[in-house]
């Protein structure tokens, strides 16, 4: 279901905003929608075409069943683009570059939590990653810039730059949609009443937390007076953020908090659950 939901949004996007007004949003289907109308081939085929080698080499990296899952989803996307006609929606270029990207973020978030992709640009970057010594970000905006040089050599910086635009609202949407909107992040806590943050923490907030020691001080003027402290980190939501925040700040509103983004969490105790404790000589951990 989730994979048909996404294909339907990929539908909506292209055949009502983005392909009658030029606009791309990246990847292997923005150099689909340009080339269609450079060689006059349909995009369905295109799409079939140009995704062939990542299905190739999505089999050998992750698996059958996931390539079993994109091919599907890219095949039913190039079914659907061919027979259905869905008048255009809009010539509006910030709604096309707003909703349009959005469509077609939402479809590829949902494709992919379904199990399958309709563009395989990353894994195709990620396997020349390993065999160029190029980072996949790297390779993947290399892409993207000539794709984006093309529609504004082709259609004229405007439409290039508004394309810019498309894309980045389309990612947006499929980083949302995959990771979620409790996208984690680690709070760091350095405060003078570091037990009474702790307490707060873990016994009355349920938190799991890592505690590091550490050193404050090493100001200009006095870099030789430092203080030993514990660094207090815990795993939480966004949404979470500015609540926490708000509550040890009641508690010592001189703490220093600092926010780092992260990428993934599994196991220990990131949420209101119950995890295991352990300790050792240097700091107690829990996790």
């Amino acid at each position: 279901m989730l994979t048909l939901a996404g294909v339907l949004c990929g539908v909506v996007a292209l055949k009502g905003f983005m392909i009658p007004n030029h606009f791309l949003d990246g990847g292997v289907t923005g150099a689909s929608i340009l080339l269609e109308d450079i060689l006059g081939i349909h995009i369905s085929v295109l799409l079939v075409v140009f995704n062939v080698p990542f299905l190739i080499i999505g089999y050998r990296k992750i698996g059958k069943t996931f390539s079993i899952h994109s091919a599907l989803a890219i095949l039913l996307l190039a079914v659907l683009l061919f027979f259905i006609e869905i008048p255009t929606v809009t010539s509006d270029k910030v709604l096309i570059a707003a909703f349009g990207g959005f469509l077609i973020g939402l479809g590829i978030g949902l494709v992919i939590r379904g199990g399958g992709i309709i563009d395989g640009l990353e894994i195709i970057a990620d396997y020349t990653h390993k065999k160029s010594g190029f980072t996949t970000s790297e390779i993947i905006l290399v892409f993207n810039s000539v794709i984006i040089l093309a529609v504004a050599y082709e259609y004229g910086i405007e439409t290039g730059m508004y394309s810019i635009l498309t894309y980045f609202t389309a990612m947006k949407t499929s980083d949302y949609v995959v990771e979620g909107f409790e996208q984690f992040t680690a709070l760091n806590i350095i405060s003078k009443k570091p037990e009474v943050i702790k307490d707060l923490l873990v016994e009355k907030l349920n938190k799991g937390i890592t505690v590091y020691k550490g050193k404050r001080g090493f100001l200009p003027g006095s870099f030789e007076k430092h203080l030993d402290c514990d660094i207090i980190v815990t795993i939480v939501t966004r949404l979470e953020v500015y609540n926490l925040e708000k509550k040890i700040l009641n508690e010592d509103p001189e703490a220093f908090l600092f926010v780092q983004s992260i990428k993934e969490v599994k196991g220990g105790v990131h949420k209101a659950t119950v995890g295991r404790d352990f300790e050792d000589e240097d700091h107690k951990v829990t996790g």
